[in-house]
């Protein structure tokens, strides 16, 4: 079973470099911040991968931080992208 999850942890970051590839050569912005986001979904799967090969639970909690970061990091990039500030008028 070991490895059958490295293969699928090789594979998903084969895909993450093509996104990669598709952030860097992406014809809008928000292709980019799209391809960026589907880097750090794969990179927080290969984590939980990792954990369950290696017997490990602290890369799961790393796994949740990432997401948590991962989300929040996406919500002010789509905020800045539609109004041009992060601030809104509630505040």
């Amino acid at each position: 079973m070991s490895g059958f999850l490295w293969g699928v942890a090789i594979f998903l970051l084969v895909n993450a470099f093509l996104c990669l590839w598709r952030a860097y050569a992406g014809p809008t912005v928000v292709d980019r911040v799209l391809s960026v986001n589907i880097v750090g979904t794969k990179t927080l799967v290969v984590l939980v991968l990792l954990s369950f090969v290696f017997e490990r639970s602290l890369y799961i909690d790393v796994a949740f931080v990432y997401g948590l970061l991962n989300f929040i990091v996406t919500l002010a990039a789509s905020r800045f992208l539609e109004t041009g500030r992060l601030r809104g008028d509630w505040s």
